[in-house]
């Protein structure tokens, strides 16, 4: 993960992104307040007379998101249990030196999962278990951060476009709440009639959109960077490639499952504008 600013593991959240323990995007009041407003839509509905595709869109974006975060939780644990001959931290300081990359410091935060490299600092944060542990699970998440770093050095295409995007997406989910609660009161006291507030509601949240699969080739890559290097340290000998590799997999996945429920909930609000309601 990269951070894009001075505070831990900072990244941009929709409506449904599975993963936890984030900032941004839409409170559970203001989904509630959302679900509330469709309910009074006039076309097929659901439980709560909320509409059948709403229901799809929250039931398989729940389901894949429960799925992909579970197995990323079981590959972990049992990753975890590998031992290792160094740490997470001493792993990204020699990936670091062995890319010669001199001005990026490896420091502990709080927490769990909340491992992010912080262009703005120039710091691989890593959490407590993994800057500590000496486990495959704790090298692999280590070399995926330190593949930021070594992009950020390299000016790497994707992570430079979703740098420059990132005010644009700050303004999108402060503002982004509040237009599309408001949006979609208007579009039920209005009878369908006054769309403005919710069109531009809408438009805030395709650029989150956007920056979720912006989002995917810089993960990719960077799982991609750390297996290289894993291999070429010569810790490859003792560390089990596959496993490093399928741990890394199922952490990018979230991102996938990310992007897509996100793609989901835009393609379902142009819908509402739109007319073109399928049931």
């Amino acid at each position: 993960m990269v951070c894009a600013k001075k505070r831990r593991g900072w990244k941009i959240y929709t409506l449904f992104n599975p993963l936890a323990g984030c900032s941004g995007g839409l409170s559970p009041y203001d989904r509630g307040m959302i679900m509330d407003f469709l309910s009074y839509i006039p076309h097929s509905t659901g439980p709560m007379g909320i509409s059948i595709s709403y229901w799809i869109i929250i039931g398989v974006s729940m389901l894949v998101s429960f799925g992909v975060s579970g197995m990323l939780k079981r590959r972990f644990d049992e990753y975890s249990g590998i031992p290792m001959p160094i740490t997470g931290a001493a792993a990204a300081e020699l990936m670091l030196r062995q890319n010669g990359i001199t001005d990026v410091r490896v420091v502990s935060v709080p927490g769990q999962l909340t491992d992010h490299y912080d262009p703005t600092s120039k710091t691989v944060n890593l959490s407590e278990p993994v800057y500590h542990a000496a486990t495959v699970a704790a090298i692999a998440v280590a070399a995926h951060e330190c593949g930021h770093a070594v992009q950020h050095q390299q000016a790497y295409l994707w992570l430079g476009l979703r740098s420059k995007l990132v005010p644009a997406v700050q303004i999108s989910s402060s503002l982004m709440s509040i237009l599309m609660s408001v949006g979609l009161g208007l579009m039920f006291y209005s009878g369908g009639q006054n769309l403005f507030v919710l069109k531009i509601a809408i438009a805030l949240f395709a650029v989150t959109t956007l920056f979720a699969f912006v989002t995917l080739p810089v993960e990719f890559d960077a799982s991609r960077r750390a297996l290289a290097w894993i291999d070429r340290s010569g810790l490859g000998a003792r560390l089990e490639h596959e496993k490093a590799k399928n741990a890394l997999f199922w952490a990018a996945m979230t991102y996938v499952v990310a992007a897509l429920g996100s793609l989901a909930m835009l393609l379902y609000y142009i819908s509402l504008v739109s007319g073109n309601r399928r049931e």
